[in-house]
C-alpha cells in the first residue's frame, strides 16, 4: 500500500486554538530553508526578538520564542524559577492553573493553592490572605487569560500583590498575547509566556517568553542546577543573546520561525492597539448573535475574554453533537468544556486571523440550523441523524 501525500480539509478554527494562520504566515513558511547560525537567519532572530518585545510592550533583553509550543514557555518558567523546596503560591481558576501546580510538583517546588470557581477570575483578596499566611512563599503563578474558561483575571493588581509579599511573578499569557492589552513593563511581570497559535495568527509549535532582570537574578543565584538542559534559560541566551556571535544550543525550527516573524510583522501593521480592539469589535457583533439564539455566556461581562468565549450548552441537546454537527456539515471547529466543565459548555475563539466579521456571521447561522435541528429530532440516535444529514 502508497501512502498518499496529506491534504487536510479546509476549516474555519474557531475553537480554543490554533486559529486559523494568515496566508502570508503559511507563505513565508515555504521559503527556503537556511541554516540556523547562517548570518542572514541571526539577522531575523534579531527582528524577532524586538517584535515580540513590542508585542508584550516590554524591553526585557531577555525575550524570545522558545522553539516549542506553549507548555514548552510554561515549562521554562518553573524549571528556571523554582528550587526544590520553594514555595509556590499558584492562583487555579481552570484547567491551566492547575497544570502550573503540578509543574511546580515535578521541580520540587511546594505549591500552595488559591482556589477560585471555575468561570469566575482570581480574587486579589483571596491572593492577599494566603500570602499573609505564607510569608516565606518565593513566587506566585497564575493565568492572565484562562483558556479553559474564558475568563480574564486582573494581571496589574495581583502582580502588586505579589511583590507586595516580595514575590516574584510567573504570568500564563498563553491565549492574552495579541488579543487583549498585556503590558509586562507597566505591569511589572517578572516572567511570561505564550503561544504563537492563537491571536497571533500563526502556527503552533512557538512560545514566546519574557523575563525581565529580578527574575534573572534568581536565574543567576540558583543553588542547584536548571533540571531541564534543553530549557535551561543560561545556555539557551547562548543562541538568543543580544551579540552578533552566536553559540550553537539547538537547531531552531527556521521555517517555524519565519512564520512567526511574518506573523509579527503582520501585528506592527495593523498596531497593537488595533488588534486589541478588533477582538473587542467582533466579540461584540458574536454576543449579539449568541445572545440572540437564547444562550448564555459562562463568565460575568467584565472578566470575560472578547476573543475566547464559553457559552453554556442549552436545554435540550447534546454539547458533543454540537460540536460534531459544525465540523461535519459547515466545516467549523469549535472547542469542548475540559474538566469540571465538559459537556457543560462549548467554547469559541475568535483569536487572530480568525476573528473576522464573516466568521462570526457564519458561526451564528449555523449554531442556530444546528441546535433547532437537534431539538427537532431528539431522542433520534446518532446514525439515524447522520443518515438524515447524508
Amino acid at each position: 500500500m502508497t501512502t498518499k501525500s496529506f491534504n487536510p480539509p479546509v476549516r474555519t478554527l474557531m475553537g480554543p486554538g490554533p486559529s486559523d494562520v494568515h496566508p502570508r504566515v503559511l507563505a513565508a513558511m515555504a521559503r527556503p530553508t537556511i541554516g540556523h547560525l547562517d548570518p542572514a537567519f541571526v539577522e531575523m532572530m534579531d527582528e524577532v526578538k524586538a517584535m515580540l518585545q513590542y508585542a508584550f510592550q516590554t524591553r526585557n533583553e531577555l525575550t524570545m520564542p522558545v522553539s516549542a509550543p506553549g507548555s514548552a514557555g510554561m515549562e521554562t518558567c518553573f524549571v528556571n524559577l523554582v528550587e526544590p523546596g520553594d514555595k509556590v503560591v499558584v492562583c487555579v481558576n481552570g484547567v491551566f492553573g492547575g497544570r502550573m501546580k503540578e509543574n511546580v510538583v515535578r521541580v520540587g517546588g511546594v505549591p500552595v493553592i488559591v482556589e477560585n470557581a471555575w468561570g469566575d477570575p482570581v480574587d486579589p483578596d483571596r491572593l492577599e490572605d494566603t500570602l499573609g499566611k505564607h510569608r516565606d512563599a518565593k513566587l506566585v503563578a497564575f493565568v492572565h487569560a484562562e483558556t479553559s474558561t474564558g475568563v480574564r483575571s486582573d494581571a496589574k493588581t495581583l502582580v502588586e500583590i505579589a511583590h507586595r509579599h516580595d514575590c516574584l511573578a510567573i504570568v500564563d499569557a498563553v491565549t492574552s498575547l495579541g488579543g487583549i492589552p498585556l503590558k509586562v513593563d507597566e505591569w511589572n511581570i517578572d516572567a511570561i509566556y505564550s503561544g504563537s497559535q492563537k491571536c497571533l495568527s500563526c502556527t503552533p509549535g512557538l512560545s514566546p517568553v519574557s523575563f525581565n532582570e529580578r527574575a534573572i537574578e534568581k536565574i543567576r543565584h540558583r543553588k542547584s542546577p536548571v533540571p531541564s538542559w534543553f530549557l535551561d534559560l543560561t545556555l539557551v541566551m547562548g543562541y538568543w543573546g543580544g551579540s552578533s556571535k552566536r553559540t550553537y544550543h539547538h537547531t531552531a525550527p527556521v521555517n517555524a520561525l519565519y512564520g512567526l516573524h511574518e506573523a509579527l510583522v503582520m501585528l506592527q501593521e495593523e498596531g497593537l492597539e488595533n488588534a486589541w480592539n478588533r477582538h473587542q469589535h467582533t466579540h461584540l457583533a458574536l454576543r449579539a448573535g449568541i445572545e440572540s439564539l437564547g444562550l448564555r455566556f459562562l463568565v460575568r461581562e467584565e472578566s470575560r475574554l472578547p476573543h475566547l468565549n464559553a457559552i453554556t450548552v442549552p436545554d435540550g441537546v447534546d454539547e458533543a453533537q454540537i460540536r460534531q454537527i459544525l465540523l461535519s456539515d459547515y466545516d467549523i471547529e469549535i472547542g469542548a468544556g475540559l474538566g469540571a466543565l465538559a459537556g457543560r459548555i462549548f467554547r469559541i475563539g475568535l483569536m487572530g486571523q480568525t476573528c473576522r466579521m464573516k466568521n462570526v456571521s457564519l458561526l451564528v447561522s449555523a449554531l442556530k440550523e444546528t441546535i433547532e435541528r437537534l431539538r427537532g429530532t431528539a431522542g433520534r440516535t446518532g446514525a439515524e441523524l447522520a443518515s438524515r444529514r447524508a
